[in-house]
């Protein structure tokens, strides 16, 4: 948007500008007044800007329900295992200590 203002002889052009482009904006009090079609709106994947008087103040975002590692596996961050499950210990005995493991760490760090 491009104003004029015209103060006597000096012109001077003004131009705004959106910061945002593509968005759904919506007032406070709309928000207030439609809350759940606005999360509707949110959880089908559109971002809304709350404004106030005129001036962003808050953005709405679905908020995405898969865990972590999944989105890692999907954006080919991570591969899943080849195996599933836990690797276990074959043929070993296992190690059962005489006293409290802290006492065995001082003895050995003396």
């Amino acid at each position: 948007m491009t104003k004029r203002i015209d103060p006597g002889d000096v012109r001077v052009q003004v131009a705004t500008k959106k910061l945002y482009i593509g968005l759904m904006d919506v007032a406070i009090s709309t928000l207030r007044a439609e809350l759940s079609r606005w999360i509707e709106r949110a959880r089908a994947g559109e971002e809304v800007i709350v404004t106030d008087r005129g001036t962003p103040v808050a953005r709405l975002l679905p908020v995405d329900t898969a865990p972590l590692l999944d989105q890692l596996v999907q954006n080919g961050v991570l591969s899943r295992p080849r195996r599933a499950g836990r690797p276990t210990a074959r043929d070993a005995t296992r190690v059962r200590a005489s006293g409290p493991v802290a006492d065995l760490v001082s003895e050995q760090r003396d």
